[in-house]
């Protein structure tokens, strides 16, 4: 059986990849209250994810070239 947590990253970093979205939506459609399910944190503490400011100060939450290394080798 797949690691669920796995699963979820890729998840997650399929969702973000097409183009950077704000951090309150990632924070919105992301979060959880369950401290095993920590899908966030993991990508964050991975590399996979990077959140930056943009040009009017928001932060914008990205996927790094780590995470999209990783995503096609998930795929394969």
């Amino acid at each position: 059986m797949a690691d669920p947590v796995e699963a979820l990253i890729g998840d997650f970093i399929a969702w973000l990849a097409p183009a950077p979205r704000p951090y309150d939506e990632v924070m919105e459609a992301w979060r959880t209250s369950c401290p095993r399910l920590t899908i966030w944190e993991d990508a964050l503490d991975r590399g996979l994810v990077k959140r930056e400011r943009d040009a009017s100060g928001g932060a914008k939450v990205m996927v790094t070239d780590v995470g999209r290394a990783w995503l096609a080798a998930q795929a394969r």
